[in-house]
């Protein structure tokens, strides 16, 4: 696939927490620890495809602390 030109740098998606997770991942921006040491370093493509990973890992962390809907008891029918 062609690299899409970018007309402004990706920025950085700290936040400022910088605290790390059981996972090793930053509690305020998803991005491991060799994502946040690199970041300076990689390209505009290297860092969108960070920053499609911090976006899946937030999601599946909202996922996971999402609480499972209670059953509703089954009734059973009248007729």
């Amino acid at each position: 696939m062609a690299e899409q030109l970018e007309f402004f740098p990706v920025q950085s998606p700290c936040r400022g927490i910088c605290q790390t997770d059981e996972r090793g991942y930053c509690r305020g921006c998803f991005r491991s620890r060799e994502e946040r040491f690199n970041w300076q370093t990689m390209s505009d493509a290297q860092k969108q495809e960070v920053l499609r990973l911090c976006r899946q890992r937030l999601l599946r962390k909202i996922r996971a602390n999402k609480p499972e809907p209670a059953e509703e008891p089954q009734q059973p029918s009248l007729f």
